[in-house]
């Protein structure tokens, strides 16, 4: 007795040459269009990002009369300030990359997701 036995006819896994609904959207023009889109946005935004780190740390590192310039004679310093930046930074990425998602990404992949639903 095989394990396939005990699988009622019409169910279990589909023959080896036919794709699954997931591999169909996933060779679709419009899944290749989201990716392209998303990995744009994304590398785009990463890039942006280590640029402004790799400026904060190379001024750390070589600039540190810059760095260490106080602002409006307290203790308060340009490093300190750019590296508050730094935290800034990271949260406006965040708030662009869920705007962004909601208005390019979410309808498209949910449009998928869908399609998806009714092939299974």
């Amino acid at each position: 007795m095989s394990a396939t036995d005990d699988i009622p006819s019409g169910q279990g896994s589909p023959p080896a040459d036919s794709p699954t609904a997931y591999q169909e959207v996933q060779r679709s023009p419009e899944f290749a269009a989201l990716r392209r889109r998303w990995r744009r946005f994304i590398f785009t935004l990463s890039a942006v990002f280590l640029v402004w780190f790799l400026v904060y740390v190379l001024l750390a590192a070589y600039a540190t009369g810059f760095m260490n310039t106080t602002i409006g004679g307290s203790n308060i310093t340009v490093g300190l300030i750019f590296g508050l930046l730094q935290f800034v930074s990271t949260f406006v990425i965040a708030t662009v990359y869920v705007r962004y998602a909601d208005k390019h990404l979410d309808p498209e992949a949910e449009r998928l997701r869908l399609l998806v639903e009714e092939k299974l």
